[in-house]
């Protein structure tokens, strides 16, 4: 799995950077299957009252490339929130992966003869 995590008008401090990959550990608990993660955290400086802090992640698996992003006024919660974003939409797409093994009808025709 190959993670870059980079900074917009930002410097990505190594305990920020330790603070991703532990919220990652959580996506790639659930699904095993991540080819490639982009993090890009960022400031944006409209007003200076109104600082927002932006998190985005591009997560690669294998079929489809999902993508999120948040923004709040705390980077670190913004994070969060991206996470549970992610988490959510990884266990979606896993979900959907697995749900396409149904029966035959050939099966499932005989067994409707048998119940009748």
């Amino acid at each position: 799995m190959n993670v870059t995590i980079s900074g917009h008008h930002l410097e990505v401090t190594p305990s920020l950077r330790e603070y991703v990959l532990t919220k990652l550990d959580r996506v790639t608990r659930h699904f095993d299957q991540v080819v490639d993660i982009t993090v890009l955290l960022s400031v944006e400086k409209q007003k200076e009252k109104e600082r927002r802090q932006k998190a985005e992640v591009n997560v690669h698996v294998k079929g489809k490339d999902i993508f999120v992003e948040t923004a709040h006024e705390d980077l670190y919660a913004a994070i969060d929130q991206l996470m549970d974003k992610l988490d959510r939409q990884v266990c979606r797409h896993k979900d959907r992966v697995q749900d396409h093994h149904h029966d035959s009808l050939k099966r499932q025709d005989s067994a409707w003869d048998a119940a009748q």
